[in-house]
């Protein structure tokens, strides 16, 4: 007895309320870049350039204590956060203590990460320090341009791929999905204030890659579809499309979920940012392949091969299941 999460035959009209799902779709685009460009992204140190230390503690953090003695140090900006697991246990209190590049400097010296710690050490003694991370803001500037240059390219690729393996206009809309991806999976992370560093960038190229993954399925079915059913309107084609890779694209989804919960939830704060942007991308990616995608094509509209001179050509197999 197989498990199936859908019936094995569906008839789900996805276009029935295509204006409302596409012009969300489109809002919220809209309203992630304007969270984005009005609230800004918390970049992680890979970006901002600085240090990061990370503390550990038997005793509550107490972040005024630790600004405290870190004022007589004159850092400048230094940013201090509790970091909050259900996996740590009573006696595991952790900080993040973010220290800016100093002027003139590539990045926070030995000498004052020692004195920093020294410094802490003041308000617990017993205090240990697991990590500590440096970049210098020269390359964290080039750090920034290499992860644009990354994701317009990973999308320009994959425009080329779906232009020469389809038609161009399967390439715009799997293009126009995967930029809905990538606006959304930002303006949740520029919302919620999450870091965002090189592992988010990493997150968002495996966003890309699983979301076009969805909708290549889609679009495949689609051209045997196209050839198969040559006079049935192209949404019908569509809808007949996606119902039958339906239960695929539940199975492959829910079971990729599955895994990254159980990561989310018991990864770890260090893995966190990551596992979400992929968790998040993942449901967003398989909307999008769905109700973006195909409305995009739709839109635009496919050619049709009518070169028979019959126009019920191709039609005599259209009682048989794909």
């Amino acid at each position: 007895m197989r498990l199936r999460l859908v019936p094995q035959e569906t008839n789900i009209d996805f276009f029935k309320y295509a204006r409302l799902t596409f012009g969300a779709s489109m809002v919220a685009m809209v309203l992630s870049l304007g969270i984005w460009f009005s609230m800004g992204l918390n970049f992680g140190i890979d970006f901002l350039g600085g240090t990061t230390i990370r503390t550990e503690s038997s005793q509550p953090v107490d972040v005024a204590a630790y600004r405290a003695a870190l004022d007589a140090l004159a850092l400048g900006d230094v940013s201090i956060t509790e970091v909050f697991d259900p996996t740590f246990g009573p006696d595991e209190n952790v900080a993040m203590i973010r220290i800016q590049a100093q002027e003139g400097q590539e990045s926070v010296t030995p000498e004052t990460i020692t004195a920093v710690q020294d410094a802490l050490r003041t308000v617990y003694p017993a205090m240990s320090f697991p990590s500590v991370e440096s970049v210098g803001p020269k390359v964290s500037g080039e750090l920034i341009t290499t992860a644009i240059i990354a994701v317009l390219a990973s999308l320009g690729a994959i425009l080329v791929y779906i232009w020469l393996r389809f038609e161009w206009q399967f390439s715009v809309g799997a293009v126009v999905a995967l930029v809905h991806d990538i606006v959304l999976t930002i303006g949740v992370f520029s919302l919620l204030q999450i870091r965002f560093d090189l592992a988010t960038i990493a997150a968002l190229l495996t966003i890309v890659g699983y979301s076009i993954n969805d909708t290549v399925v889609i679009f495949d079915r689609l051209r045997e579809n196209l050839i198969k059913y040559k006079t049935r309107p192209l949404q019908e084609v569509m809808n007949l499309s996606a119902n039958e890779t339906l239960s695929r694209t539940l199975m492959t989804s829910g079971t990729t979920l599955v895994a990254l919960a159980a990561l989310l939830i018991l990864g770890g704060d260090v893995i966190r940012g990551f596992v979400f942007a992929i968790f998040w991308g993942v449901i967003v990616g398989t909307y999008s392949s769905i109700y973006v995608a195909k409305n995009v094509v739709l839109m635009i509209g496919v050619k049709r091969d009518w070169s028979k001179p019959d126009g019920k050509a191709g039609t005599q197999f259209s009682n048989i299941d794909a």
